[in-house]
């Protein structure tokens, strides 16, 4: 069985590279479903216009693909809800100012 936690960590290895923070503290990661040894996680991105979204987007799928137990997974890129600061780590999201 595939342990979240050991994918939430996995994925904090994937960072953003305008702001150097990983997709689970901007709170990008808005869904992950496990079902036996596929992983299909939800995320979106802090701007739809964002020039390293394929990058982001394939690092994800790599990192998810790493985990012990994970045979394949898919990552969607979705902005329905739209990324706002309010589901960063609130700890982030003060020690930015936000």
């Amino acid at each position: 069985m595939i342990d979240e936690k050991a994918v939430r960590k996995a994925l904090r290895t994937v960072k953003d590279p305008e702001l150097n923070l990983d997709v689970v503290v901007l709170g990008l990661v808005y869904d992950l479903d496990i079902q036996d040894d596929h992983v299909h996680m939800r995320m979106s991105l802090t701007s739809p216009m964002c020039p390293v979204a394929d990058v982001l987007v394939d690092q994800a799928r790599q990192v998810l693909e790493s985990v012990e137990g994970v045979e394949s997974a898919e990552v969607e890129l979705t902005f329905d809800p739209p990324w706002t600061p309010e589901r960063m780590d609130p700890m982030v999201r003060a020690t930015l100012g936000l």
